[in-house]
């Protein structure tokens, strides 16, 4: 058999790097505060190593089943299809990006992950919840993030940055962007009921205001959650 094999609970407990994803709704900023954080903790004085990546995507296999699913090709065969295409998606990135930079050290941050398909297939979708717990089970077994960001922002405002966006890019709305305004009122409701269930895990960031704000707003959870991370980052802004 070859491949990566899939990380045990031991494996993963022993992981001396640090996972931190961020979640929310479309056009709530995810992309630039990532890049945001990013700068920050790399101008920390222990230089860690930061790697960004986003899903689905992150890797050559799974970019090719991003650009499938935002195209909307398994949207006639349901969310449980697209649910498995992100499961794919997923698992290349996890072999491939995010468990090898997290056994060498390296802090990740990712534009989205397994709440999103809670949210986007589960809650939004339809997708039986107990169905795409064990699909996460399976797929990201221990690789949970240590700290998840949520950007809450409501669903008209994220809607209205995202058709901005895409003007200026020429280009049209993608797969999630096209669904009516009630399927993005149930997103931004399931983010918020995952960030109640697991608070330990979750902090909630008003995404409302500007992107330095926001920006300092993450740092301030990123301090408060991680203090190790913050520490070098703090002393050298």
């Amino acid at each position: 058999m070859t491949g990566a094999p899939i990380a045990t609970e031991r494996e993963e407990s022993l992981r001396p790097g640090c996972f931190i994803t961020f979640e929310g709704g479309e056009g709530a900023g995810k992309s630039t505060q990532i890049a945001k954080l990013a700068a920050w903790l790399r101008a920390g004085a222990e230089g860690r190593e930061v790697v960004t990546t986003r899903e689905p995507g992150g890797s050559p296999r799974a970019e090719r089943i991003r650009a499938a699913v935002l195209a909307g090709a398994g949207k006639p065969y349901g969310p449980f299809a697209e649910a498995l295409m992100f499961a794919a998606a997923r698992l290349d990135h996890l072999a491939t990006l995010i468990r090898p930079s997290l056994a060498r050290g390296a802090v990740v941050l990712c534009d989205r992950f397994s709440d999103s398909t809670r949210a986007y297939q589960g809650a939004a979708g339809g997708v039986d919840a107990e169905t795409l717990a064990a699909l996460e089970r399976v797929v990201v077994g221990a690789t949970r993030p240590d700290l998840t960001l949520i950007l809450d922002l409501p669903p008209e405002a994220g809607l209205a940055r995202a058709r901005q966006r895409d003007r200026a890019a020429a280009r049209g709305p993608d797969r999630f962007e096209a669904e009516a305004l009630g399927f993005h009122q149930r997103l931004r409701a399931a983010f918020l009921a995952i960030a109640e269930a697991e608070p330990a895990r979750c902090a909630v960031i008003d995404a409302r205001g500007t992107p330095e704000s926001v920006a300092q707003a993450i740092r301030d959870a990123v301090a408060a959650r991680l203090p190790h991370l913050a520490r070098g980052a703090a002393d050298a802004a």
